[in-house]
């Protein structure tokens, strides 16, 4: 079987509407299109067999008139899927879809040799999807829960893992807010890095100690990375000392490593445990021997990404 076997009166050209992989974007594409009246399919990589370009879990919204944003795959099938979603719209049933290894579809071959499985999701209310995206507004994590049986959807909460799996029968998505990144400074490498952070699509806050100094701790979360870029260790010190205090999952100072020596001594007189102090990412970023602010902004990001998917990652468990 091809996909080129469909009746070409009943096709639908599917064309990209956004570009997009963040899961909030892809989520507010379907709600929207949704709400509007518009005819929409949620496609979840629910299975992989061998190697995939995208995690289990990743989403595409595709709606009736062939318009789609998301990824499963690494942009080589999603027309493919978007056509099979459009097929599901029209027939009015959920559907799986199997693409590369095991799949019925021999003209599409992953490039990575692998196979996978795609879960293509009808949407009969908005409220569901809607939950999680005032959720992940409000800087908080938040789940969907699918059962392919009765072709359903709800809202599953927060969420106490950050894995998506099969529980029972259903399929359980998770989503976190955005990453934010916290600069503070008054240097030509905090301009920099914001601009480098932006562009990698994270959510970024400019703090100027002297004016955000008390809102500073207020701002930080579990999603959260708190990059210091100054050369002024006192002026650091009540900034550093509320990173340490917060759950931020990432933590870096600019300077040296004697500098960071340096740094370490004040924080200690200052009553800061070596346990706390060790957090600390100093010097800052993946490469430590960057000079120049466009260097030390690609070291500081690229840094904050791997720390991110350091994260441990507790078994999965919905019970």
């Amino acid at each position: 079987m091809s996909l080129h076997d469909y009746d070409e009166d009943e096709l639908v050209l599917p064309r990209v509407a956004l570009a997009a992989d963040e899961p909030s974007e892809i989520l507010r594409y379907a709600y929207g299109s949704f709400r509007a009246g518009i005819p929409v399919a949620l496609v979840t990589l629910v299975d992989i067999r061998g190697g995939a370009a995208r995690a289990i879990g990743a989403q595409m919204a595709v709606r009736g008139d062939g318009r789609y944003c998301g990824f499963v795959s690494g942009g080589c099938t999603e027309a493919a899927v978007a056509a099979e979603a459009v097929q599901a719209l029209r027939k009015g049933h959920d559907r799986f879809l199997r693409l590369g290894e095991g799949s019925p579809f021999f003209d599409i071959v992953l490039p990575c040799g692998g196979g996978i499985t795609l879960s293509i999701h009808i949407l009969k209310k908005a409220d569901p999807v809607g939950h999680v995206l005032s959720n992940l507004a409000s800087r908080r994590p938040a789940t969907l829960r699918y059962t392919p049986g009765s072709e359903s959807m709800e809202f599953g909460g927060e969420g106490s893992r950050s894995q998506a799996g099969w529980f029972d029968g259903t399929f359980i998505t998770h989503y976190q807010p955005r990453i934010r990144v916290l600069l503070c400074g008054r240097s030509v490498e905090l301009t920099t890095t914001a601009a480098v952070a932006r562009a990698a699509g994270y959510e970024v806050e400019q703090i100027d100690p002297a004016v955000d100094r008390n809102a500073f701790a207020s701002k930080i979360d579990q999603f959260s990375a708190v990059a210091l870029l100054f050369h002024d260790l006192h002026r650091e010190l009540p900034l550093l000392q509320a990173a340490l205090r917060s759950n931020s999952f990432y933590i870096g100072a600019l300077g040296s490593r004697r500098t960071h020596e340096k740094r370490v001594t004040l924080l200690r007189e200052h009553g800061c445990e070596d346990a706390d102090i060790a957090r600390i990412k100093a010097p800052i970023g993946l490469f430590d021997k960057a000079r120049d602010a466009s260097s030390i902004a690609l070291s500081v990001v690229a840094d904050i990404a791997a720390a991110k998917t350091r994260v441990p990652q507790a078994p999965l468990s919905y019970k």
